[in-house]
């Protein structure tokens, strides 16, 4: 985001340079980011995490990474819902896993979960599920219905549901974003993987937690070697904490600011690409464009070598991304309108 950081987390590393605070991170980090975590979700989403039930790592994807090594075997079917962010696409291939997809449907115009398929993959033998909640790049964001039917089918089937959550805080007032791990039952068949990085602006200050309310799970993870799950950095886990216990009130005005860029952009492509599909996202600072319409093969290669606008290529999202852009709109609304200009004199070009 092209946002400052929020004064208390730049409070807290001003202090750790002045104290020359640039050494490991404590050795075991969980109580106090816990604990941070903890309070946020209380306070947030009604959540009660248990600072004991978390694993404190380097990020996101490291979490998710570690959860299908060690909750799955080579070759097992990992789900995701397509488009889908490309990491997680990057993650099942680089641990020997079997992708399957089950893609997003698009319906009165916006994206939404299709259940009966999901229930379909699960039941042809997937081992692990890799729900993206808030989902990138759609900006879906899963009612608290349809995450109770994923704890059934995940139940029935014997699937663990990896929760990526970490977009979680950027969810717009009028949609209740609830966590997976809130929902009845969820505790035996998932886990949540989360962290301030997205919401507050600091991904490159590595520090992320995996909540495992199962004992064995929890356990499981612990038992990895230390190598293997340390990697949070001192300014990470010290950013996070300030984040999640002092960074309320800045996320608020930012998401107050991300709320009018979301309809901005849904003004602009009404009057510079009128044959561009978006719908307003419920969660995140990404729009996701179809741009089928102008009949690109590769729309991002061709905005970006006439437009000089690099937005992201829809195919990297999988199948069916192709001939779709994702676009931060995280910005200045100057610079949004600038964008979307460039785009669109790109593709009348084409």
């Amino acid at each position: 985001m092209d946002y400052p950081v929020a004064e208390p987390i730049r409070t807290r590393l001003q202090r750790s340079l002045e104290m020359s605070d640039f050494g490991y991170a404590p050795y075991d980090p969980r109580v106090q980011v816990g604990e941070a975590l903890a309070a946020y979700a209380q306070a947030t989403w009604g959540w009660s995490v248990d600072p004991e039930h978390t694993v404190v790592l380097a990020d996101v994807m490291r979490g998710i990474e570690l959860c299908l090594t060690t909750f799955a075997e080579p070759g097992d079917q990992v789900v995701v819902n397509t488009p889908i962010y490309p990491p997680f696409l990057g993650a099942i291939r680089d641990c020997g896993r079997t992708l399957v997809e089950s893609p997003l449907v698009w319906r009165d115009g916006g994206p939404s979960l299709d259940l009966d398929d999901l229930a379909a993959k699960f039941a042809a033998g997937a081992r692990v599920y890799l729900l993206c909640h808030p989902h990138n790049p759609s900006g879906l964001v899963l009612t608290a219905a349809e995450l109770a039917r994923i704890v059934e089918l995940a139940e029935q089937y014997g699937v663990l549901v990896v929760s990526d959550e970490v977009h979680a805080p950027l969810t717009y007032p009028e949609t209740a974003c609830t966590p997976l791990l809130k929902v009845a039952g969820a505790d035996r068949v998932a886990v949540a993987v989360t962290s301030a990085s997205k919401a507050w602006n600091i991904p490159g200050l590595k520090t992320a937690v995996v909540v495992a309310d199962d004992p064995a799970r929890h356990q499981a993870l612990l038992d990895l070697p230390v190598r293997t799950r340390m990697g949070a950095s001192i300014l990470g886990v010290h950013a996070n904490i300030a984040a999640w216990t002092q960074g309320a009130a800045w996320l608020a005005d930012v998401l107050g600011y991300l709320d009018g860029q979301r309809r901005y952009l849904a003004e602009l492509l009404a009057a510079e690409l009128p044959d561009a599909g978006y719908t307003v996202p419920a969660a995140t600072y990404l729009g996701w464009l179809d741009l089928r319409a102008y009949g690109l093969d590769d729309p991002a290669a061709a905005i970006l070598e006439r437009g000089r606008v690099a937005v992201s290529n829809g195919a990297e999202f999988g199948e069916p991304g192709i001939g779709w852009v994702r676009l931060n709109f995280a910005t200045s609304r100057a610079l949004l309108a600038d964008q979307v200009h460039r785009m669109a004199k790109a593709l009348r070009t084409g």
